[in-house]
């Protein structure tokens, strides 16, 4: 893939400005809904300002540690999530709750670390070895794949609560968002190309803007699409200085209040609801990174070098739940956004961190991405997820599928990550993508020894 921005290059302000919002919108959205999935499932209070300031300052922590060689942003990940919800399991206080999710992310920081020093000493050749391109590239499918049925299910909603809105109407945006993306990215100038995911969604956001209007006129709720509440929240509270720069609500200041209530056991149910997990994201860790060294031709786990990308995504992890309570990993919607604008400029990741962090205080530009329908991001993902899983592909290209034991590894990872193969130990979930890489590992090395055939 011919790169327009490369690693090192630096975009003009404006246009990095640009860039770096585009990135945001890519992985704005999975960032702020982790913490709203927790506050529904076990009546917390997180604030999805603070995850986005998290993340922000998870990222550089990530670009410092990868010596600006990496051009990932770090979100929320969602693979925590089940951890999460054991932070506050058994009548738990909100406050030792909170400590919990950050006991939880030193934990997961310290698996990261510990294999990092591995790594460090016995070098990363074992990767190679363990997890071929055979095994990867279909892996890396895997992890668009996976998401294809978050893209089509967003695609048939808004988020206006209690208004049914028609299917049809909501697909329509996500429609009308996915071809102006594709037509910017194919059709357009230069700068169209780099910036399709914006032009995206203002279209698909003016579209729903428009028949929302058109829906409050003539009072029919199957055209309302676009959620006008956190504006109406927004004017209520009065639009003045106060409301407009609001501090969020960090972790680590309500964590503070649970230490009177922390004992050992707390600590040991937080330890084994985050380390399995940590070692499942570290799977997935390898995959991200074997992806995005595709897209930009230079391989991170050699240069700056896995123990580098894992501190980087460890310690990211830990300041994320800092802040916002969730742990930070590597996002398939930024690589994605990468491999689609052919803009891999770290510049433009360490702008998009910074905005992230400012715009965390800004309480109107929260309310407009709280309002975007979810069926315009449906749109935009299945550009993104696509991508995702068409760079996994292209790794395949490289495996001789004439040969049936590499034909069994491949298939046996599609079919258990399509299928969706999960394994449960008490509140800790292997993911399908953990399970099918691992599934993989193991029939390749079963099949490793076996002779080329004719």
């Amino acid at each position: 893939m011919k790169l327009i921005y490369g690693v090192n290059d630096k975009p003009k302000l404006g246009q990095l400005i640009v860039f770096a919002i585009q990135q945001l919108l890519a992985i704005m959205t999975a960032t702020l809904v982790v913490p709203v999935i927790i506050n529904s499932s076990c009546g917390t209070t997180m604030s999805s300002a603070a995850a986005l300031l998290g993340a922000g300052v998870g990222t550089l922590v990530y670009i410092a540690f990868t010596q600006k060689k990496s051009p990932v942003f770090l979100g929320s990940s969602f693979a925590f999530i089940g951890s999460m919800t054991a932070a506050f399991a058994g009548g738990i206080s909100m406050s030792l709750g909170f400590l919990g999710l950050i006991i939880g992310a030193i934990f997961a920081a310290l698996v990261y670390v510990i294999i990092a020093i591995v790594v460090k000493f016995f070098g990363a050749g074992w990767v190679n070895k363990v997890m071929p391109v055979v095994v990867i590239g279909p892996t890396v499918a895997i992890i668009g794949l996976s998401l294809a049925g978050n893209a089509i299910s967003d695609l048939s909603k808004s988020n206006i609560e209690g208004v049914a809105t028609s299917p049809l109407i909501t697909v329509l945006c996500g429609i009308v968002t996915l071809l102006i993306t594709i037509i910017c990215s194919t059709y357009g100038k230069k700068t169209l190309k780099l910036i399709p995911f914006i032009i995206g969604i203002l279209g698909g956001y003016a579209l729903s803007a428009i028949l929302t209007v058109i829906g409050y006129a003539v009072n029919i709720d199957a055209i309302k699409v676009l959620n006008v509440q956190p504006f109406i929240d927004l004017v209520a509270n009065g639009v003045n200085l106060n409301t407009f720069i609001a501090v969020p609500d960090f972790t680590f200041v309500t964590a503070i209040k649970g230490f009177g209530e922390l004992n050992a056991a707390y600590i040991g149910t937080v330890a084994v609801a985050y380390i399995p997990v940590a070692f499942v994201v570290f799977a997935e860790h390898i995959a991200d990174h074997k992806n995005i060294s595709s897209i930009i031709e230079q391989d991170l786990l050699e240069n700056p070098g896995l123990h580098r990308t894992l501190l980087g995504d460890g310690i990211g992890s830990f300041f994320g739940a800092l802040f916002g309570g969730c742990p930070n990993t590597t996002y398939g919607e930024s690589v994605g956004c990468v491999a689609i604008t052919r803009n891999a400029s770290v510049t433009t990741i360490i702008t998009a961190a910074v905005l992230a962090i400012l715009i965390s205080f800004v309480s109107p530009f929260i309310a407009f991405v709280n309002s975007i329908p979810s069926c315009v991001m449906g749109g935009v993902c299945m550009a993104l997820y696509g991508f995702i899983a068409v760079s996994g592909l292209k790794m395949v290209q490289q495996v001789n599928l004439n040969q049936n034991k590499n034909l069994f590894v491949v298939s046996v990872i599609l079919i258990a990550g399509i299928g969706g193969l999960t394994l449960n130990f008490g509140k800790v979930t292997i993911t399908s993508i953990a399970c099918a890489l691992i599934l993989g590992i193991i029939t390749n090395v079963i099949l490793s020894k076996a002779k080329e055939e004719e």
